[in-house]
């Protein structure tokens, strides 16, 4: 047994905090004109809150993010081994990668190393396929989606999304879709938290915005 996994089965190193974790609410929507992500910026350390302006949003490529969640170091490093990888494909083909590619090589290395702490999203847009969100789960299971929701906050807010969720939303819409969903998982959940961070990725642009916790709807 590697000496990491023989940490994560001692309860004794779990007592003393645990492993860092961006247990974490993420979301993904494709809408009318592209794919907006979010996430909030809480990482924890067992009981205690390690970081709280945590981006977990990380760039792919030029049109390719993802959204991490698990044990922060897995996903860190998976994202920067996929970051490689595909800047080299990309180098490799004198085009813009497929979103899916990026995802498919998540896919492999996580089914490979099946001990890694990682449930991750891949989102972006190609001229292939348009605007695209992807869901790799620990073990290399993967699928697409219009929209999808992860992390520890996910399960407050199923409901809400089931109710308010729709497709060709506008931009607008889309955007107080995504930060309603992640104000009220951190309502909720002790493992989300901060503020919230966004992504929005179209054929033209990609644009960063932050909204921040005194503005959030749901977290007074």
């Amino acid at each position: 047994m590697c000496i990491r996994d023989r940490y994560m089965g001692n309860t004794e190193m779990e007592s003393l905090g645990g492993i860092e974790t961006t247990g974490t609410t993420i979301v993904a929507v494709v809408y009318d004109k592209g794919v907006l992500i979010a996430a909030d910026t809480r990482t924890t350390s067992g009981n205690f809150v390690h970081d709280r302006s945590t981006d977990k949003l990380d760039y792919l490529h030029d049109k390719i993010y993802v959204l991490r969640s698990g044990g922060a170091a897995d996903t860190q490093s998976l994202a920067k081994i996929v970051r490689h990888y595909i800047a080299a494909h990309s180098i490799e083909i004198g085009r813009l990668p497929q979103v899916k590619t990026a995802a498919r090589l998540f896919q492999q290395f996580m089914y490979r190393y099946k001990q890694l702490l990682a449930s991750i999203m891949v989102a972006g847009w190609d001229p292939y396929d348009g605007p695209q969100v992807y869901s790799v789960q620990i073990g290399g299971t993967i699928y697409q989606e219009k929209f999808h929701i992860g992390g520890s906050g996910s399960s407050f807010i199923y409901g809400y999304v089931d109710s308010n969720y729709k497709e060709n939303m506008s931009f607008e819409e889309c955007r107080k879709f995504v930060v309603n969903a992640v104000s009220l998982a951190m309502a909720r959940d002790g493992s989300s938290g901060g503020m919230v961070r966004l992504v929005n990725i179209t054929q033209d642009a990609v644009t960063r915005d932050v909204v921040r916790f005194d503005d959030l709807p749901f977290t007074k």
